[in-house]
């Protein structure tokens, strides 16, 4: 079987290896949202940042599917696992996407774990504040959040929250 990732946040820009194919894709019965605390990657435990995750909902979320190479799939997983099994927060799932070329796939995409001490649900104004003070072992909390946003806007994806959230965070830093 052919692995494909799902990337919606930071693996959009910075998926970690290199695919063998790049498609658009949407998934179904979940959204991208900053609902995870970030204690490693872009905050700290003292002063945690916000990045992506699925969650679960009534949604679609439109990202990019991306195909690993037959040769780099054990070397992908397991720095995939490193990367973003960091903590339990996200858990492994392998869901359908609907590729834009008309393609059905499984891919590999991380899941928030609702039932976590990182899962978290902040208004918009909460969410700004957070990341514009926040940085972690992988850098600042708003470059995160603009490189993700510019990716989007690449691919254009229009997300309103994510927009309101870029000028927020220019404002507050």
């Amino acid at each position: 079987m052919t692995m494909w990732v799902f990337g919606y946040g930071s693996l959009l820009w910075n998926p970690g290896f290199e695919p063998v194919e790049t498609v658009t894709a949407t998934l179904s019965g979940y959204h991208r949202s900053f609902c995870m605390l970030s204690i490693h990657h872009r905050g700290s435990v003292e002063q945690p940042g916000l990045v992506l995750a699925l969650d679960a909902g009534d949604a679609i979320c439109t990202g990019v599917a991306f195909r690993v190479a037959v040769a780099d799939e054990v070397r992908v997983l397991a720095e995939l696992r490193e990367r973003e099994l960091i903590s339990s927060a996200y858990e492994e799932a392998h869901l359908p996407l609907a590729l834009k070329d008309g393609r059905d796939v499984q891919a590999l995409a991380y899941v928030i774990n609702r039932n976590h001490e990182q899962y978290c649900q902040f208004d918009l104004e909460h969410q700004a504040q957070m990341i514009a003070r926040s940085v972690g072992g992988r850098g600042p909390n708003p470059e995160y959040l603009y490189n993700t946003a510019d990716h989007l806007v690449k691919m254009g994806i229009h997300d309103p929250d994510m927009a309101w959230l870029v000028e927020r965070v220019r404002v507050l830093t």
